[in-house]
C-alpha cells in the first residue's frame, strides 16, 4: 500500500493523487484527507482505494470528540469490518453523536475558515519577519494547478516560515494571545504550534520540518482580530533581546 497525505502536515505540500495512482498500478493508494475533508477534496474520484480522516479535526469541528473514519468501496469495507470485529475498534455512542452533529455544519465552517485563511496568508506575506507563507491558494504555491483540478479550495491551514529561525518561531508562537498555542487543528478556534519543538520533535532529522516553520489552523474568529494578534506576535520578534 502507498500512503500519502495532501496537503502535507505541516509543510502544506501538495501531491497529485491521480499521478500517484497511475504510478502505483495495482498497489492500492490510501490518502489522508484530514486537512481538506470531503468538502474540498475527494480522493476516491481520483483513483485512491481508501481515504482516511482524523474525525477529531474538521469533521467533529469543536475539539470535543475523538475518532477516525475510512471511506472506501464495499470490498475494502468488508475486509476492514473483519479487522474491526477482531480488534473491537468501535466508536462509542457519544462520540458518534458529536461527530454527526459536527457534520451538519462542516460546509459552512470550512467555507468561512478557508476565506479567513486565504486573507491571512495574503496579509502575512507583507511582513518582513516572514520568510515564506505556505498556503495552497497563494500564487506560486500550486505549481501543478491542483487547486481547482483536485482541490476545490486552499483549505484553512497555513504554514509560516519565520526569517529568524527557531528563536523567531518560538517567540512568535509564545506571543499570540487570541490564538491558542495547541497541537490539534480543524476546530472553531484558531490554533498555532511550532512542529519542530512539539508534534514533530521525535521525527528523524531527514524528515523533520524546518525549525522556522509554524503551523496555523484557522478557525472562525474575525479575520481582523486574527491578523491583529499575528502581527502583534511578529512585532514581538523584533523586540526580543
Amino acid at each position: 500500500m502507498v500512503i500519502i497525505e495532501t496537503p502535507a502536515n505541516p509543510s502544506l505540500d501538495l501531491v497529485d493523487i491521480s499521478a500517484v495512482v497511475a504510478a502505483t498500478g495495482s498497489v492500492p493508494v490510501l490518502v489522508d484527507n484530514t486537512f481538506c475533508t470531503p468538502m474540498l477534496q475527494r480522493p476516491l474520484a481520483h483513483g485512491a482505494a481508501l481515504v482516511l480522516h482524523s474525525a477529531t479535526k474538521y469533521l467533529g469541528g469543536h475539539g470535543d470528540a475523538m475518532g477516525g473514519i475510512i471511506a472506501t468501496n464495499s470490498q475494502w469495507a468488508a475486509r476492514l469490518r473483519r479487522v474491526r470485529a477482531i480488534t473491537g475498534a468501535l466508536l462509542h455512542p457519544m462520540g458518534a453523536y458529536l461527530l454527526h452533529r459536527g457534520l451538519r455544519t462542516l460546509s459552512v465552517r470550512m467555507r468561512a475558515a478557508q476565506d479567513t485563511a486565504a486573507e491571512l496568508a495574503r496579509r502575512l506575506r507583507s511582513r518582513p519577519e516572514v520568510a515564506a507563507v505556505h498556503y495552497p491558494g497563494l500564487s506560486g504555491s500550486d505549481t501543478r494547478s491542483l487547486v481547482g483540478r483536485q482541490m476545490d479550495g486552499g483549505g484553512a491551514m497555513i504554514g509560516i516560515e519565520l526569517a529568524g529561525g527557531f528563536a523567531a518561531a518560538t517567540t512568535f508562537v509564545e506571543h499570540c494571545e487570541l490564538i491558542v498555542h495547541a497541537v490539534s487543528l480543524g476546530g472553531v478556534d484558531t490554533l498555532i504550534q511550532h512542529p519542530a519543538s512539539l508534534t514533530h520533535r521525535p521525527v528523524a532529522a531527514t524528515a523533520k520540518p524546518g525549525d522556522s516553520l509554524v503551523r496555523l489552523s484557522v478557525g472562525l474568529e474575525h479575520v481582523d482580530d486574527l491578523a491583529g494578534d499575528l502581527f502583534a506576535a511578529l512585532d514581538a520578534i523584533g523586540a526580543a533581546p
